[in-house]
């Protein structure tokens, strides 16, 4: 499978297309059934993140979302058109005063369901990856 682009506009109806081509994906590399659910999980937890935070669900702006199969792993790449946020002071979400927040998890569930995350542009575009386990 080669490198797929998706490129649609801030709606929250648009994470659908995200949700076919996650399918897609693990479908194509037989990936195991709970392991499908830390990917989708992950990535479509980046796709709310940009668009409700990055560009305030703005239907002009839109998001793309680039999946790149590596030799041993699935990289997902999130990239709004957002101003970009402080990547490396987020609160902590398991701190007892964050609890009862409605938001503010998404980050942390990315770094605790993918292999590794690395945020670029000033954290307008984040890469997910998910190391490949041959059976």
């Amino acid at each position: 499978m080669e490198a797929q682009k998706l490129e649609l506009e801030s709606t929250i109806e648009n994470i659908k297309e995200v949700e076919k081509l996650v399918d897609q994906v693990c479908s194509d590399y037989k990936i195991k059934e709970d392991y499908y659910g830390n990917i989708l999980i992950a990535v479509t937890e980046a796709v709310n993140n940009a668009i409700i935070h990055g560009n305030k669900q703005n239907p002009e702006k839109t998001f793309s979302v680039i999946f790149n199969p590596g030799e041993d792993q699935l990289v997902f790449s999130v990239e709004d058109q957002g101003d970009g946020f402080d990547f490396n002071n987020l609160p902590d979400p398991t701190d007892p005063e964050n609890l009862e927040k409605p938001n503010g998890r998404g980050v942390f569930l990315m770094k605790n369901l993918a292999d590794k995350i690395e945020f670029e542009n000033n954290g307008r575009k984040v890469n997910i990856s998910f190391k490949i386990f041959n059976n």
